[in-house]
């Protein structure tokens, strides 16, 4: 689309809503992007990459909605593991159970799965350290059949 038409707009656009028609009889999404606005936002940084969406009135760049629509419609979540060497993020089947969650890092973790130490992400933001999270009881022990959230951070227990 043109920034214009994105930026005035995209429910107004009668064509977007005849594609966005034909997309849900197929169980599809629709993404409308500017090329224009999406070359621009890659050449900026940090605060000034917000700044120039926020001044478009758009919450987030093409991109990242690609890849959350791109997600959903794969049936993928993430979730996070924290440790002195890395943070990283694991993707994963929505629906996963703990134990094999823990196997994508390796298939010890899932054999010898004793349980999982999880906090969401947003609450760990909030109290600044996994300790802290502790002291507020917002860790969560959980078992074999903990379904994975979107989102939670996991200390996995295992023995090998």
């Amino acid at each position: 689309m043109s920034e214009e038409h994105l930026a005035t707009g995209v429910s107004d656009n009668p064509y977007v809503r005849e594609v966005e028609e034909i997309a849900a009889g197929e169980g599809s999404e629709v993404l409308p992007i500017s090329a224009k606005i999406e070359e621009d936002v890659a050449e900026l940084d940090g605060p000034e990459k917000l700044a120039f969406l926020e001044e478009l009135g758009i919450p987030e760049s093409g991109l990242d909605r690609l890849v959350k629509k791109s997600y959903k419609l794969l049936g993928l979540i993430s979730y996070l593991t924290a440790g002195e060497p890395e943070v990283r993020a694991w993707t994963i089947t929505k629906g996963m159970k703990a134990p094999q969650a823990a196997g994508k890092i390796h298939t010890d973790f899932e054999k010898g799965f004793i349980r999982a130490e999880v906090v969401s992400y947003d609450d760990l933001m909030a109290c600044g350290s996994m300790t802290a999270a502790k002291e507020k009881g917002l860790v969560r022990s959980e078992g074999k059949e903990y379904v994975v959230a979107d989102g939670d951070v996991i200390l996995f227990r295992f023995n090998v």
